[in-house]
């Protein structure tokens, strides 16, 4: 359902200064275990959702906290997934986001009752399918994003990836999960995302101004069900846009209870390496 105006951007006070607290405070908590290679099986996975857009004025330094999050990996013991989910309520306010899609809108809109939320608003952080967080909240980031990486998780592996010679916009992955022993059966999901992308924003409340993402989800496909006390494993070929970099996309999968509820496993790969 499509929001249009009545979607708020969610004015953070001072949210400049509170992203660079925001960093400065959970980068203390760094260690070894912390800069660990994304390939570690050893880091607990968390997944952070961002549901932005380039044309809310408000959204471009929380852009830039997930960006610090996902490449200074902060958190202890934690491999911080991040995905950057463009909507597209702001499409008709001046900029159309090219990276905005109706089924990312929809994800976004399936979050309201599942949080309790009274209406959506950009930007938004969700973190494990079960918390919502403030960018001006320093101490709630790094408390919610601690919590998650000390919950239990079902192990999600991706195998082998490759994509078909004849056919650049077609990759091919290998996709295992350990048995679920939670209490409800849950969905698994393959998002396809661009590591890097740049856009330069001509009009809209972002206009003028040169904006940097990371990990920008350009195809959600739940790809099967992963049911209570049943693992997972299935060859899987997924579409890429034409033109797309092969070294500029990430695989992330993940399991998630349905409504959508709670993320119970999580894995990234870059095919590229």
């Amino acid at each position: 359902m499509s929001r249009g105006h009545s979607t708020r951007s969610f004015a953070y006070p001072f949210l400049s200064f509170f992203f660079f607290l925001s960093v400065a405070s959970i980068s203390r908590a760094e260690s070894k275990s912390g800069t660990t290679t994304a390939s570690s099986t050893s880091l607990a996975p968390v997944l952070i959702e961002l549901f932005t857009s380039e044309g809310c004025s408000s959204c471009p330094p929380v852009d830039v906290l997930l960006k610090k999050l996902d490449a200074g990996q902060p958190i202890p013991g934690a491999q911080l997934i991040v995905l950057s989910e463009h909507v597209t309520y702001w499409d008709n306010d001046g900029w159309k986001d090219p990276n905005s899609s109706p089924v990312l809108t929809e994800r976004q809109n399936s979050y309201e009752s599942a949080l309790g939320e009274n209406t959506v608003f950009t930007p938004q952080l969700v973190v494990d399918g079960t918390q919502e967080v403030r960018a001006g909240e320093p101490k709630q980031i790094q408390e919610t994003l601690q919590k998650a990486a000390a919950t239990p998780k079902v192990a999600v592996r991706i195998g082998d990836v490759s994509i078909d010679p004849g056919n650049p916009t077609q990759l091919r992955a290998r996709i295992e999960t350990d048995a679920n022993f939670e209490n409800h059966s849950a969905d698994i999901y393959v998002a396809v995302a661009l590591d890097h992308v740049e856009s330069q924003v001509l009009r809209g409340e972002n206009g003028g101004r040169h904006l940097v993402h990371v990990a920008v989800v350009q195809e959600l496909t739940k790809i099967g069900k992963l049911p209570k006390a049943k693992s997972f494993a299935q060859d899987v070929q997924l579409k890429l846009k034409p033109g797309t970099d092969p070294k500029n996309i990430r695989l992330v999968v993940f399991v998630q209870e349905s409504g959508p509820g709670k993320v119970l496993g999580a894995a990234l790969r870059n095919p590229a390496l």
